[in-house]
């Protein structure tokens, strides 16, 4: 064989080894297209059931019989006796378990996951209050029996196991507007490290049926979930109001939102390391059945500040803020007789604001003066028992 057809015999074989080569990777690309139109082909096959199958039946459970059925409350309206299919694990199957039902609603064929209620963890103050217990005048013995109720028992349960005593489960503050009723709540949050959960009592007045309720249930739920934690509802008088016998629709839907939360109160599920505090403007007008001893412990009044306590208050608002000699403390606790705690602080504001307006660095006693001229009315004024005019001596 000639040179010639030796070399054409060997580019002939590499060219075909080539080919061979090409046609196997082209194999394998083929192949792997196939794998993924197969995947894709199993998901539409699967959306397509989704699409065809039967819509399920959301409920409540209520119960569980003594045969293995279950008592649900259906997303319909009714209450339903269905059964249980097999493959349901029913120790999931607690009162208040969100479960499936099949179309025909005869059956659970699915527990649902447990979901948080976005309204009521809307009500978690995530961040911690930034009140200290330094930061409020004049309510020494009101924050003594507030730490004793409140934060002694998240902080060191181990002494009344010790003692054999139950410590108190929640504490009323009771006074007028402005006195520090929420900053005494904020502050034992701060100090006891715990979860913070806030609420208005009108938040609890809703118009469907059932809703009110089912708030105060998610709320010491969540507690629970995050203890140690504190909840504080805030003008519980607008749930907590004495009964009456009107007989309305709305009147009887806080009947049922005040009756859930005395079961949360002493129902037999216990509160641990949760403690609630609440807070009113009206005692007076209070169900007797929430102030009795089991429920709310120990009722704290928060009183208007007197003398000493609106120096002090008058200190810690000042405490920050650039004096004048002439500034007198005492003298401003006696010409503010009756004000609350939120007056003097914003008489402080106030005051501040008068000595920018004159282009001062410090705030003087002419200031304070005409800020209290300013927050309270001359009404208010006379009811101080002080009469200030411009000829005042303090203006010399």
């Amino acid at each position: 064989m000639s040179s010639s057809e030796s070399s054409g015999s060997i580019e002939t074989k590499m060219s075909l080894e080539d080919y061979i080569r090409f046609l196997e990777s082209r194999v394998k690309y083929l192949e792997l297209e196939k794998e993924k139109l197969i995947t894709q082909v199993k998901y539409y096959k699967h959306e397509i059931e989704k699409l065809l199958s039967p819509p399920l039946i959301e409920a409540i459970v209520l119960e569980i019989l003594p045969d293995g059925r279950a008592v649900v409350k259906s997303s319909t309206g009714p209450n339903l006796i269905v059964q249980v299919l097999a493959n349901i694990d029913k120790s999931k199957l607690l009162p208040g378990t969100h479960v499936a039902l099949n179309q025909r609603g005869s059956a659970i064929v699915e527990v649902l996951p447990e979901r948080e209620d976005p309204y009521v963890r809307s009500m978690e103050v995530i961040e911690r209050p930034n009140v200290s217990f330094n930061d409020i005048g004049g309510l020494k013995e009101q924050i003594r029996e507030l730490r004793e109720a409140i934060e002694l028992p998240l902080k060191h349960p181990e002494l009344f196991e010790e003692i054999g005593i139950e410590p108190p489960k929640g504490v009323l503050l009771y006074g007028p507007p402005g006195c520090g009723k929420t900053l005494l709540a904020k502050a034992v949050a701060r100090e006891a490290n715990a979860t913070f959960i806030s609420i208005v009592g009108s938040e609890l007045v809703q118009k469907f049926i059932g809703e009110g309720a089912r708030i105060v249930r998610e709320v010491f739920k969540l507690a629970r979930r995050k203890a140690p934690s504190i909840v504080f509802i805030d003008e519980i008088d607008a749930i907590a109001a004495k009964r009456l016998d009107i007989g309305t629709s709305g009147e009887r839907e806080v009947q049922r939102t005040l009756m859930q939360l005395l079961a949360e109160l002493d129902g037999f599920r216990p509160l641990d390391k949760v403690k609630v505090i609440a807070a009113t403007n009206r005692i007076d007008i209070l169900d007797p059945a929430i102030l009795r001893p089991g429920r709310f412990d120990r009722l704290i009044e928060v009183p208007l500040p007197d003398y000493e306590a609106r120096i002090e208050i008058f200190k810690v608002h000042t405490r920050k803020m650039k004096l004048d000699e002439d500034v007198d403390i005492s003298l401003l606790a006696k010409l503010t007789e009756g004000a609350t705690g939120a007056e003097i602080k914003a008489i402080c504001t106030e005051a501040g604001y008068n000595a920018l307006r004159s282009n001062r660095r410090k705030v003087k006693m002419e200031d304070f003066i005409n800020a209290i001229k300013k927050i309270k009315s001359k009404s208010d004024i006379r009811r101080f028992g002080v009469e200030l005019k411009k000829d005042n001596n303090l203006f010399q």
